[in-house]
């Protein structure tokens, strides 16, 4: 039992509830009118004005039933708890005071257990205050328990209810995430097994024919980087908190979206480069293009080239700006990258002020990643 208490005094809040729209200032409207055209209409109505002023004011709390449930109810029950005390008798009883219901609905349903305990503590002390002082008769004293017990029951049932409607889509989604992974599994060890027979076939030739055993290497590449992407998207889906992202990575001729002042002219085949390579053609110039961007000085035009041949690929990004303010052969933290990824593909990477003006970045990568 003390487990249970404990649990759910450390209840949390539920999701983040919905903000104040229209519709609350509505009933805002609606139920200030109704509480003063009460108080003006109704014969024999104890201290008018004064009762006028909280039912109406009290509607005002109503927009923060969902934010600040415990707030609210404070105010409200402290407020007509506390006015009956001020006046000696039972005060206010205008009938538009039903709408204070809503108060412990809305506690149960948006508030967590500490604030659920702490208000329906302040709400049953009020009604038991007032039926022990004679100003509210026993048996709606017993009536008031039970609907405020109703309302709060009703918010914590629509709370757990969402809470296992949210459980049930988590677990749609879950499912239907295992079997998107486990086509794309299929699909993964479909292109590992063409790999490996092509691998078979090609150390079978490479003795008698070396153009077979190149030609099964270039399948082999496309096989693995098809792999690589297909096996990055299943890695995507499996990533609960974030949306699935099935695009395809960066290739070289995506370096013709970069917008102006870069000028960007790719020459050869380039659509058939291997991915790796591809991918780091694009990684370089995006590189080489923000460094200019940054730290070129007066730089009106930026100048991309990709050349590609049949064994190699080269990448020149220039600017005509003034150089950057740095000491010849410093370089920063994003060059040596560039340097490294390069090297990792057997390539080269050199970055220097131009012979004339700017900043030059010259990249070589074979055309077959080592």
């Amino acid at each position: 039992m003390h487990e249970l208490l404990r649990s759910v005094w450390r209840e949390p809040r539920p999701a983040p509830p919905p903000p104040r729209v229209r519709w609350d200032w509505a009933l805002v409207a609606v139920l200030a009118t109704v509480a003063v055209l009460e108080g003006v209409l109704r014969p024999g109505l104890e201290w008018r004005v004064l009762s006028v002023v909280i039912c109406a004011g009290l509607v005002f709390t109503l927009p923060w039933r969902r934010s600040r449930p415990l707030l609210v109810v404070t105010i409200a029950f402290g407020v007509c708890g506390v006015s009956p005390l001020l006046v000696g008798g039972p005060f206010p009883n205008q009938n538009v005071l039903v709408y204070l219901v809503l108060l412990p609905f809305s506690l149960f349903r948006w508030g967590s257990g500490r604030e659920a305990a702490t208000g329906a503590a302040i709400i049953f002390a009020k009604l038991g205050l007032d039926a022990a002082l004679g100003f509210l008769p026993l048996g709606d004293a017993f009536a008031g328990v039970f609907i405020v017990t109703a309302a709060m029951a009703l918010g914590a049932a629509l709370r757990y209810r969402s809470r296992a409607r949210g459980r049930e889509l988590d677990q749609v989604k879950l499912l239907e995430r295992a079997r998107l992974a486990r086509d794309l599994h299929d699909t993964v060890a479909h292109h590992v097994s063409a790999m490996a027979i092509r691998a078979q076939a090609g150390i079978a030739t490479a003795a008698t024919n070396p153009a077979a055993a190149v030609d099964a290497l270039r399948v082999i590449d496309a096989e693995a980087a098809r792999a690589l992407d297909e096996m990055r998207g299943m890695v995507r889906l499996l990533r609960t908190q974030e949306p699935a992202d099935l695009s395809p990575g960066p290739r070289v001729t995506d370096l013709t979206r970069l917008k102006p002042p870069v000028d960007v002219t790719l020459t050869g085949d380039v659509d058939s480069l291997p991915s790796p390579v591809s991918a780091a053609i694009y990684r370089l110039a995006q590189e080489a293009v923000t460094n200019a961007q940054r730290h070129a000085r007066h730089a009106t035009r930026i100048e991309v080239r990709v050349e590609a041949d049949d064994h190699a690929v080269r990448l020149s990004v220039r600017d005509d700006g003034d150089p950057p303010g740095r000491p010849d052969g410093s370089t920063g933290f994003g060059l040596v990258g560039m340097a490294e990824r390069a090297e990792l593909l057997g390539g080269t990477c050199e970055a220097g002020p131009a012979p004339d003006r700017g900043w030059a970045v010259t990249a070589v990568l074979p055309r077959v990643a080592p």
